[in-house]
């Protein structure tokens, strides 16, 4: 175990150094033109945006189905909930994050 624990030990220390090296010399990164991108941001977001509208409207409507009594799955429908929930913060995390951006952009000297 000892033996097995040194030589991972020294294969991470010999991958730290050579990161090391590259973060002092610089490197240049490799633009992957492979798989190009389809589309562009706007797209992006509308999808993102329909996608947890729908998440929500989903949501909903499993709730009013067990308020109505046409369904039994409470869980099913808390959870549903609370996925569009999250969803939607994590959407408006993004949209603060970019607008915060774009003030730094615009606050920048020329």
């Amino acid at each position: 175990m000892s033996n097995q624990t040194s030589m991972m030990q020294s294969d991470m220390l010999q991958r730290m150094t050579v990161m090391r090296e590259q973060a002092q010399t610089g490197t240049q990164v490799a633009v992957n033109l492979s798989h190009p991108p389809t589309g562009n941001f706007q797209v992006a977001m509308q999808q993102a945006v329909r996608r947890v509208d729908n998440q929500q409207h989903h949501a909903h409507q499993l709730t009013a189905d067990v308020d109505a009594g046409r369904s039994d799955d409470l869980v099913g429908a808390m959870v549903a909930s609370q996925k569009a929930s999250i969803s939607f913060s994590a959407l408006t995390q993004v949209r603060n994050k970019l607008l915060a951006a774009y003030d730094d952009v615009l606050k920048m000297p020329l």
